[in-house]
């Protein structure tokens, strides 16, 4: 029996009307949030939202172009995200989607949020605005073939990123993170696969897309077999579930991400 690991989740919660979606090199997540707004909606839209900033995407979209609140009752909301957003090391790009016609529109521009909450018409034209504002020189990005030399070169890819970044002490754990993530997708997908190593701060994040649409879980290792000694199944994403400070998955329109976040271990307490 497979095991979720915990930040693995799928991209609509059942019986609410929050969803969450990434696209395909896991940089811009999009967190949709629609019908009346009242308090079960307001949990909801906050969980979407920590889970997203969990992430930690280089840009958040938040559409609200089919969200009821006729009072503007989930301004606040949207302010407190983007305070925390800012705070993020790096800081996450956050946009509001609001078609103008719309007084949570007028209310957001009245709290002076649209200096720093930009509020658009539409999601493409918050997507065009978010790419100008990306560090693109501290992401790199390959596709790769489904075959035996992908994982190599995936791994090239992070030791090269990890030694231009100076983040020489993660490039021995993420090589074995980005190893693992596109050996799933080789042996498991076997479409073509985008990898994706973006800086995050002191960190470095690893995203895996392929066109497989089932997401990964933890298995139960398996014996190995008595002519083939080595031959231990469920390894895998156990190693990225240890070594990584965070992993999950997420679909996309045209299939999957698989991402993982490493980080230094935080330093053991010192002794008063």
């Amino acid at each position: 029996m497979g095991v979720s690991p915990p930040y693995l989740r799928d991209h609509t919660e059942q019986g609410v009307t929050v969803s969450i979606d990434v696209g395909d090199d896991a940089a811009v997540s999009l967190l949709t949030v629609r019908g009346p707004w009242d308090a079960q909606l307001r949990t909801s839209a906050s969980a979407g939202l920590r889970r997203c900033l969990t992430e930690h995407p280089d840009g958040l979209i938040v559409d609200l172009t089919g969200l009821l609140d006729p009072h503007s009752e989930s301004a606040s909301t949207w302010s407190t995200a983007q305070h925390v957003a800012a705070g993020l090391e790096p800081p996450v790009h956050l946009a509001l989607c609001v078609p103008p016609d719309l007084p949570l529109a007028d209310r957001m521009q009245a709290l002076g949020a649209g200096r720093f909450l930009p509020v658009y018409a539409k999601v493409r034209q918050a997507r065009v605005a978010l790419a100008g504002r990306m560090p693109g020189a501290e992401r790199v990005s390959v596709t790769l073939a489904p075959d035996p030399d992908a994982p190599s070169a995936a791994r090239n890819l992070v030791g090269d990123a990890c030694l231009q970044w100076g983040l020489v002490h993660l490039l021995h754990p993420s090589r074995l993170v980005m190893s693992e993530l596109v050996t799933n997708a080789v042996e498991h997908a076997g479409t073509e696969i985008r990898v994706v190593v973006s800086r995050r701060g002191a960190g470095v994040h690893l995203s895996v897309g392929d066109g497989d649409p089932r997401l990964p879980e933890i298995v139960q290792l398996t014996r190995p077999r008595p002519d083939v000694p080595l031959d231990v199944r469920g390894r895998g994403l156990r190693t990225v579930h240890e070594t990584a400070a965070m992993w999950g998955a997420v679909p996309t329109e045209n299939g999957k991400v698989v991402w993982a976040t490493v980080r230094s271990p935080e330093p053991p307490p010192t002794s008063p």
